[in-house]
């Protein structure tokens, strides 16, 4: 486990879906964390047709880290961070997911080394591209609607004033950690924001 957690994080994945439709949906928030990264690092994304994704490369205190946003459909996802993880030789190891969580609250964002999908078609198609569960993820709580009938809707619809609010604090608060996870401290990371 400890080989694991001294990973110099090298990718950055935000997942969601793309188009205006969906920008402002809860499971657009791995979007959401990524333009807020990008715009702190004072960069832009460009689409990059043979990695199916809008790329950037951030730097932050000597380090630096792709960061990607899929241009596919939410359950395509691991055909973009496959392709961009063979091409630069980055490890599963060194890959950060960025995900909306309906196990959490909305506000909560929590890291987590590997563990299952959940039922998250994002997750889902990384673990089976990827061929390892062995990945970082950063968790943002969304809340859950209650019953699973409903989970699709949720997902895919607008959080109220006060629950966007709470995701937008919810990435500040992770975006307070990347610095430690390029870096490769990341159970410092975990420990600042799962203790948070």
């Amino acid at each position: 486990m400890s080989k694991t957690i001294e990973n110099n994080i090298r990718l950055i994945v935000g997942l969601g879906n793309p188009g205006k439709e969906y920008s402002g949906t809860r499971h657009n928030a791995g979007f959401w964390f990524s333009d807020e990264l990008a715009k702190d690092c004072g960069v832009s994304f460009k689409k990059e047709a043979k990695f199916f994704a809008n790329l950037c490369k951030i730097n932050l205190n000597g380090h630096s880290a792709w960061l990607i946003k899929p241009t596919t459909f939410m359950n395509k996802s691991g055909q973009s961070v496959a392709a961009i993880a063979a091409y630069y030789k980055i490890t599963p190891e060194e890959v950060l997911v960025i995900h909306d969580e309906l196990d959490h609250d909305a506000g909560s964002a929590r890291l987590k080394m590997s563990g299952g999908h959940a039922g998250h078609n994002g997750l889902r198609d990384i673990i089976s591209a990827l061929g390892t569960k062995d990945f970082l993820r950063l968790r943002l709580g969304i809340g859950h609607p209650g019953t699973k009938k409903q989970v699709v809707d949720f997902v895919l619809g607008t959080p109220s004033r006060d629950d966007d609010q709470k995701i937008r604090e919810s990435i500040q608060d992770g975006l307070r950690v990347v610095d430690d996870l390029l870096a490769g401290s990341i159970q410092i990371a975990m420990n600042k924001l799962n203790s948070a």
